[in-house]
């Protein structure tokens, strides 16, 4: 099987080049450029092609594809909101995700960067460096003995639990469908509404699926029922809040301190370089508050998650080749 992995990095590259050699059947070419209607082109001669979250995968690129009797998606990401999923079904082209490579990974970011916002951490470090040991305008709130409540408590935000749990919190969860379990354990506390865990955490977390339910579902009304001075996380998906009423929680003091690795309007800048640019972004806007902290889509980022998006893809590849079973939940169709 010929591959076509498009938008590779060196992290990329390392990762899969690492794994290829349990895979002798499977021939991969890496290049920079993304997959988009222009470059799906270049995927002729190809059997597959490989893109991350990042990606255009939209009808235009898909019927490109096709046409080129590209018969496979591989999505090196756990979400697929850049595929066309059913144009892609009506093509006959299977496409492909790793549904859970790292869940820990992105928890301990997601409360890498409550930490960091709460406490005044990157504004503190700046200060230090600048030879300004003052602390006026850090102080932050002790996490031990409040309420955390975590929005979607699948993989990754049962991990969040765990790890609220043993900062001595009490745990909310909510979840369209709640896993009992966890409540079993001790892993979470008690299962609410969304309106119930809104109201009655310090620390909100987001981990929902994104779909047109769930859109913008952090929006001026959800955000008045918060506490005030609330601890905001997002490493979910950027659609789940609609950014403008984030920046007036903000402004107001209703959200007392904000950690965000996704934002909806990320798409141009995602893993890009734009640090050349004049150019007129949220991001700056964000960044120009000392209680926000931003990440570039990174939550997922460690050497262990690498490792295990470069051996699920290749294991779904290996199976399309062969005709047998793909990984576990990892179809998208």
């Amino acid at each position: 099987m010929n591959i076509l992995f498009y938008g590779a990095a060196s992290y990329d590259r390392d990762s899969f080049t690492k794994e290829l050699s349990d895979y002798p059947e499977i021939k991969i070419d890496f290049i920079e450029t993304n997959l988009t209607p222009m470059t799906a082109g270049l995927a002729r001669g190809y059997d597959a092609v490989c893109a991350f979250v990042n990606a255009d995968c939209g009808a235009m690129t898909l019927e490109i594809l096709a046409g080129f009797d590209v018969k496979l998606l591989l999505m090196r990401c756990a979400g697929f909101d850049a595929v066309n999923v059913d144009v892609a079904r009506d093509l006959g082209m299977r496409v492909t995700r790793v549904p859970a490579y790292s869940p820990e990974a992105i928890a301990e970011h997601a409360m890498g960067l409550a930490l960091a916002a709460n406490r005044r951490i990157c504004k503190g470090y700046i200060r230090v460096r600048e030879n300004n040991f003052s602390l006026d305008g850090l102080v932050g709130n002790t996490l031990h003995g409040k309420t955390a409540g975590i929005v979607g408590t699948g993989r990754i935000g049962a991990a969040l639990c765990r790890i609220c749990k043993g900062f001595g919190m009490h745990v909310l969860g909510a979840d369209l469908y709640p896993n009992q379990a966890l409540v079993e354990e001790g892993v979470v506390d008690e299962y609410v509404d969304y309106d119930e865990l809104y109201r009655r955490s310090d620390l909100i977390s987001l981990h929902a699926f994104l779909n047109e339910e769930s859109r913008h579902m952090i929006n001026d009304d959800t955000i008045a029922k918060m506490k005030d001075g609330v601890i905001f996380v997002n490493t979910g998906r950027g659609g789940l809040v609609d950014t403008q009423a984030l920046i007036r929680g903000i402004l107001s003091g209703k959200i007392g301190a904000a950690g965000l690795d996704v934002y909806d309007e990320e798409g141009p800048n995602v893993y890009q370089n734009r640090g050349g640019q004049v150019i007129d972004s949220i991001t700056a806007r964000l960044c120009s508050f000392p209680n926000v902290v931003m990440t570039s889509h990174q939550a997922f980022f460690t050497h262990e998650a690498l490792g295990e998006i470069a051996r699920v893809t290749l294991d779904n590849a290996k199976a399309f080749a062969d005709g047998t079973d793909f990984v576990d939940r990892s179809v998208v169709c």
